[in-house]
């Protein structure tokens, strides 16, 4: 029971509330982007879009002062490391393998029209 509490008391930790009103803020941002888009519509594209453009980047940079925002741009770091590292397969390799599936896909799909052409001969022979 003890646990339970402290979760709740840790949860609404200063940096918890904090992190909260941050999230509404962004949440407001983007709302009154799309609001402000629709609304100022008979205005210049170019206007509507550099304003959106301003305010996704200011939805941003508040979300990444938030606990979850900077464990997302952590993992984001991490994933373009692992991406660096993959070998990727050459482009004879790549090409191979494409033929092989196209050359199964026809396979099953004749393979399939078969089947169907034989159900469909057996269900005429047994209506009539």
């Amino acid at each position: 029971m003890n646990t339970r509490v402290d979760a709740k008391t840790e949860s609404m930790a200063p940096h918890a509330i904090l992190d909260r009103l941050k999230w509404f803020l962004v949440i407001a941002l983007v709302a009154g982007g799309v609001g402000g888009n629709w609304y100022f519509q008979e205005q210049s594209l170019l206007g509507r879009v550099l304003t959106l453009a301003a305010l996704a980047v200011v939805a941003a940079f508040v979300a990444l002062q938030t606990h979850r925002g900077r464990a997302l741009w952590a993992m984001m770091k991490e994933a373009r490391t692992e991406i660096r590292r993959v070998v990727w397969p050459t482009r004879q390799v790549t090409t191979q393998t494409t033929f092989i599936v196209v050359a199964l896909v026809l396979v099953f799909a004749l393979i399939l029209w078969a089947l169907d052409s034989l159900l469909s001969w057996l269900v005429a022979t047994v209506i009539g």
